[in-house]
Formats: C-alpha cells, sequence, structure tokens
C-alpha cells in the first residue's frame, strides 16, 4: 500500500510538538532512564503512554538470534503463548517495516492493509515505532486497538519522540543486562568448573557435564562425544534428548559431520540451518540448528561438545562463547579424569602383579629344614613394600652338614626383589660343590659380576655348621656383622668384606668357631639395628645383643619373634623403612 494512504503513514523525523506535550516528555525520559533494569524501563514506558494512549494492546519487540526477526520483550493484551513464540520477520508486518524503514508506521485500518500479520483477532489500529538509536535501530514499540483509525497523528508524534529517549535508556538496560548476565555467567561457569574439576570419573564427569551444561544454556538436545585414538572416530558418550539422558552408542568419523568440522578447525561450528549445509548429518530429525564446540587440551582435539535445536538460528555468539569456556574447562577435567583411571588401572595391574611377585618370592626362599643338624633354627623376614630385597637361604651339603646365607641387596622393590633371585639360584647352582663360605662368597661375586646391573649390588653372610664336629665357620661381604651368643655373652663377630657384585677377584676371610649346646648365631639385615623412634633414635645391635643375652633360654623361633616385636615397639609400629630379616641358629 502507497505510505501516503489514509491509513497508514510513515512519519518524519523531528515532528514539531507544542510545549505541553514536550513537558510530558521530558517527564517520560526521566523517568524511564531512571532505571538500568531493562523489564522495569519496559514496564515505566507502557504506564507512561498508557496515561497520554489507552491502547489495548502494548508491545517491545527486540531483535532475535541472528538479527532477522524481532521477538517480544515485553507485551501487555497478548496471550502468553503467543507473546513468547512469535517471531516477526524484519520487512515484514507493520512492526517488520517499522524496524527495516527506521520510521514509524501508522496503520488506520489493518483490514485493508496487505502487510498486517493477524496475530490477535479484531485488531483494527496499529502504531509500530522504531527505537532508532545513532541511526541503527535496536527494537520496535508497538501499540494496538480494536477500533479503525484509533491513534492520532499527535500521538504519532508523541510516541515517536518518546521512541528517541526511550531507545536510549533501552541500549543502557540492554548493555547493563549483558554485562550483569556475563558476570553471572562467569560465576556460573567457575562454578561449574569446580564442580567438574573435582570428579575423577569420566562417567560420572560426563553425566555431570551434561547436567551443567543445562545451567549454563537451555538446550533441547545435547551429545558430549570423545575422541578414540586407537578406531580414529568420535563415539557419542552422553546423549541428552529433551530431558531423557541416554548412553550414546553413535560414533562419527574425524571428518564426518558438523562435528568433524569442528574437531578438524578446532574451533566452534554454529550452523543456523542444518537443512542447507551440507555437512549435516541426520541423527535428530527435528533438528534445525547445530553447534559443535570442539574440546581441546594442549592443542589436541580429545572431544567435541554438541548442542542441537529444532528452531532455526537458535545459537548466538553469548552461546558460542560461553560454551567455550565451558569446553576448554571441561577438557581439562576429562583428561585429568582420563589420566587418573589410566592410573588406577596401572596401579591395579601392577598390585595384581606384585602379589603374584610376593607370592613367588614367598615360594623362592625355603623353608626351615625339618633334618635333624643338631641346632635349632629360625628364619623371619618383614618387607618394607610388597616384595623384599631381603633374603636367606639353607643349603644341604649332606646330613650333617648345612650352609646358612642372608642377604641383602641394594634398593627396594620388585627390582631388589629380581635381583634376589638372582642370587638365590648362583647360590643353589654352587651348592652341589659344597663350597665353604669365603670360597662361596667369593664364587658368588663372580658369578654376579658377570649379571652386574649399574647400581645394583649386595651384601651377603654365609655360615656352614657340620654337626658332627659343632663347627661353624662364618664369611661376610658387607653385611652386618652377625650376632654370636656364646658363654654367657653375645657379641659380633668381627668380619668384613666387599659387596657382592662391585669388584671382581675379591676374597674373603673366614672365621671359625666350635659351638656348644645353647650358643646362638643370629644373622639380621641393617633393616633392623637402622630402625629408629620418634626422636631419631636407632635400635642399634646393643639392644639386639642385651635381648639376647636376655632371652637366650627361648626358642629358636621365639627368640627371632621377640626381637621383632621389640624392634616395632620401639619404632612405635610406624611403616617399615626397610626390609627386616632374621635368622637365628641355637645349638641344642
Amino acid at each position: 500500500m502507497n505510505p501516503t494512504d489514509e491509513h497508514t503513514t510513515l512519519a518524519a523525523p523531528a515532528p514539531e510538538v507544542s510545549a505541553e506535550v514536550m513537558a510530558t516528555l521530558t517527564e517520560i525520559g526521566e523517568e524511564v532512564n531512571a532505571s538500568l533494569d531493562l523489564d522495569e524501563v519496559l514496564a515505566r514506558t507502557a504506564a507512561l503512554i498508557k496515561r497520554h494512549i489507552d491502547y489495548e494492546i502494548f508491545g517491545v519487540l527486540m531483535f532475535d538470534g541472528d538479527g532477522t526477526h524481532l521477538k517480544h520483550r515485553f507485551s501487555i493484551g497478548y496471550p502468553r503463548e503467543l507473546a513468547e513464540n512469535l517471531r516477526v520477520p524484519v520487512g515484514q508486518g507493520i512492526t517488520g517495516i517499522a524496524a527495516a524503514t527506521g520510521h514509524s508506521v501508522r496503520v488506520g485500518d489493518t483490514l485493508a492493509d496487505p502487510r498486517y500479520i493477524n496475530a490477535i483477532e479484531n485488531v483494527r489500529s496499529e502504531l509500530a515505532v522504531p527505537l532508532m538509536l545513532r541511526n541503527r535501530c535496536v527494537g520496535v514499540l508497538d501499540i494496538q486497538s480494536r477500533h479503525p483509525d484509533y491513534f492520532t497523528r499527535e500521538q504519532q508524534k508523541i510516541v515517536t519522540l518518546l521512541a528517541s529517549r526511550l531507545a536510549i535508556a533501552v541500549e543502557n538496560a540492554r548493555l547493563f543486562e549483558k554485562v550483569r548476565t556475563q558476570a553471572e555467567t562467569l560465576l556460573l561457569l567457575n562454578e561449574v568448573s569446580r564442580e567438574t574439576g573435582s570428579i575423577l570419573d569420566v562417567e560420572e564427569l560426563l553425566r555431570l557435564a551434561a547436567e551443567q551444561t543445562k545451567r549454563v544454556i537451555d538446550y533441547q538436545i545435547l551429545s558430549i562425544m570423545l575422541y578414540d585414538e586407537e578406531q580414529k572416530v568420535f563415539r557419542h558418550r552422553v546423549d541428552v534428548k529433551h530431558g531423557q539422558q541416554a548412553q550414546g552408542k553413535l560414533r562419527v568419523a574425524v571428518s564426518e559431520g558438523i562435528v568433524g568440522a569442528a574437531a578438524t578447525l578446532k574451533e566452534p561450528v554454529v550452523v543456523p540451518d542444518v537443512t542447507v549445509d551440507p555437512r549435516y548429518l541426520m541423527v535428530n530429525p527435528e533438528t534445525r540448528s547445530e553447534l559443535a564446540i570442539p574440546m581441546i587440551h594442549k592443542g589436541k582435539v580429545i572431544g567435541v561438545l554438541d548442542l542441537e535445536s529444532p528452531q532455526p538460528n537458535y545459537f548466538t555468539e553469548d552461546h558460542v562463547q560461553t560454551l567455550s569456556i565451558l569446553a576448554a574447562n571441561l577438557a581439562v577435567s576429562l583428561e585429568n579424569a582420563r589420566l587418573y583411571e589410566q592410573v588406577a588401572r596401572d596401579e591395579a595391574r601392577l598390585e595384581r602383579d606384585l602379589q603374584a611377585a610376593k607370592r613367588i618370592q614367598g615360594a623362592l626362599l625355603r623353608p626351615v629344614p625339618t633334618e635333624d643338624f643338631g641346632v635349632d633354627l629360625a628364619a623371619r623376614y618383614l618387607s618394607a613394600r610388597e616384595v623384599c630385597g631381603d633374603l636367606y637361604e639353607f643349603l644341604r651339603y649332606g646330613p650333617h652338614q648345612l650352609g646358612i646365607a642372608l642377604g641383602d641387596v641394594s634398593g627396594k622393590g620388585t627390582a631388589a626383589a629380581l635381583y634376589g633371585a638372582v642370587s638365590i639360584g648362583i647360590m643353589r647352582s654352587l651348592a652341589p660343590q659344597k663350597l665353604q663360605p669365603a670360597e662361596m662368597l667369593r664364587q658368588m661375586n663372580q658369578l654376579v659380576g658377570e649379571r652386574r646391573i649399574e647400581g645394583r649390588f649386595m651384601t651377603a653372610c654365609f655360615a656352614t655348621w657340620q654337626r658332627g664336629r659343632s663347627k661353624l665357620r662364618v664369611a661376610n661381604a658387607g653385611q652386618s656383622q652377625p650376632l654370636l651368643y656364646k658363654d654367657g655373652r653375645c657379641g659380633k663377630i668381627e668380619l668384613t668384606g666387599f659387596p657382592l657384585g662391585i669388584y671382581e677377584d675379591v676374597t674373603y676371610d673366614e672365621w671359625g668357631v666350635t659351638l656348644a649346646p645353647g650358643d646362638i648365631l643370629v644373622f639380621h639385615s641393617d633393616g633392623i639395628a637402622e630402625t629408629t623412634n620418634t626422636e631419631g633414635q636407632f635400635f642399634g645391635t646393643q639392644r639386639m645383643r642385651k635381648l639376647i643375652e636376655d632371652k637366650h633360654e627361648v626358642t629358636a623361633a621365639e627368640l627371632a619373634d621377640t626381637v621383632l616385636r621389640e624392634v616395632d615397639w620401639f619404632a612405635d609400629s610406624a611403616p617399615l623403612a626397610d626390609d627386616r630379616t632374621l635368622v637365628v641358629m641355637k645349638v641344642r
């Protein structure tokens, strides 16, 4: 219809108004600029206009999404559902034309105007005034009446002038609202980041991520997809559709769909209308717009946060910015959770391996001989870790001669236990030669040296006991000096020597003694004498000597248990810092 038609008028800029109208406009301007709350500004505007123009239907429409449509921000007289869902294309309808031209539009008879969008029955007059700010339309003020030719030129002038003031107030309030919303969003993101950052279970984290994303954006469909390094695909791990959550089963190749595009570009991909985007993969038939945000950790895409909506142009730049922050935080949390799960799996496997090693080590250590060698024997060991770096061994040289050994491998744990197992094997291979202590240690040193491992060595004591002659022979390769109880007192057997596996062609001193019934030989590792209490004092060999003297009448087993019990009491039952091993031989 022609703009000069009597039923429709495009307002000219800067109309002349009376002093009375100007005073009213001043009052209106002061009131609407008195608040930075956009809803309050619009409510005041509606009330002030009502004092001068008795409208029936009132609305303020603002640009929605990408700026191609108008949507009600405030309304009076509209059915609630209509006000929430009505979207007017810019350039169409009375309000759309006002927004597109930047001029007010007054329609005296909507029935005669083909541009009118019949949203509410019985509307006959309409006045749409653009809210102009620096030659830019920020919205449209729209009033309607059920009476034809209801709005006058004077009213059009008043509303047009009011709109110029209202535009500033609306823009200020909108900017304030945006800043406030951004601040609230950042606080929310910080809270979400703290919550997700404290979870180390991947499945629980993904479930929480879906819930927390809902607090940031009111999505309809969400998928969280994680990259599978082995298969080179993105796997759906969580799918939420209209509030119903299900475990995702689909997978997408790295180059497929909107998800693949986001992963390849390493940046968000927004698709306003999936029906015209050839990259879109049809998974949800109701989808019309999509937003895919890559989750990147240290430059590597570990997953994609994908949202879909049944509304075209649903996702805004604010959504992109907010979800990009969320995706970055989620990427860190996911990587931490996955690393924790990997560590947990590795630790569980290691624990199984260590328990198996412990059983094997226990099988390698021979029990105390049951044959009658004329002595009471006991052996004890306590490991500071799952497996022990200490070892002991009994070698049967015949019905009347026995070899006794105690060793301590440098270090602790699995490596020390393996080294000890090799040493036991070497010792047993030499047993048929019935070597005496000094020669046994010399040959062991040569054989261990041939298998030299950087940073590893072993200390050892070896003794032979001949029942018929009651003869004890002892040699020492750097091990704690054995203790001998004889003639009512306990002292050290003063023997030293180089540990096994450090130097080649080493010889060892050997010492012999004839023992009487009741005499006691004690081999012990340094983990006993070097145990400390809470004051940093060592248990020491002096306490062991005194304990052996006091308890010399008990059996070998009772004496061994008493020593270990006293050491534990001295340390206040603190965790072991080193392996503790004892071999006790008491002549019958």
